[in-house]
């Protein structure tokens, strides 16, 4: 289960991959906006989550697709940047309150350094993953 946090980053990193942005909208919704538990966001952030959500299910849709899929398309581009910065924008108040995330640091050695290690190969020699 991903926390509220994780899935704003998730939706800002879908916004910004190579696609057109109606898909990258429709992609960030669906897989992540869609899935954010609003009660652990701050009260400020909850009214523009619901202001996203409004604005990419407000239409009606036809046979085989869903409210979001139906808005995407009838929107113009423009309005279609307008909404995925409004979802950008959730990030940093976000973020400010509760730090950045941490960078993840690669795999730790499980094996204690050796003294006859040769250092261009890691910490453990043959057996090092690093």
């Amino acid at each position: 289960m991903s926390t509220a946090w994780e899935q704003l980053e998730g939706a800002a990193l879908s916004l910004a991959r190579s696609a057109p942005i109606k898909e990258r909208l429709a992609d960030a919704y669906r897989n992540h906006l869609a899935l954010v538990n609003a009660d652990e966001l701050p009260a400020a952030l909850r009214a523009e989550l619901r202001a996203c959500h409004d604005a990419l299910t407000r239409e009606r849709p036809l046979r085989g697709e869903d409210a979001v899929r139906a808005t995407v398309r009838k929107m113009s581009s423009r309005q279609a940047d307008e909404v995925a910065c409004s979802v950008v924008r959730l990030l940093p108040p976000w973020r400010a309150r509760h730090g950045p995330r941490p960078r993840w640091q690669g795999p730790k050695c499980w094996m204690r350094p050796s003294a006859t290690a040769p250092r261009s190969r890691g910490c453990c020699a043959r057996v090092c993953p690093r």
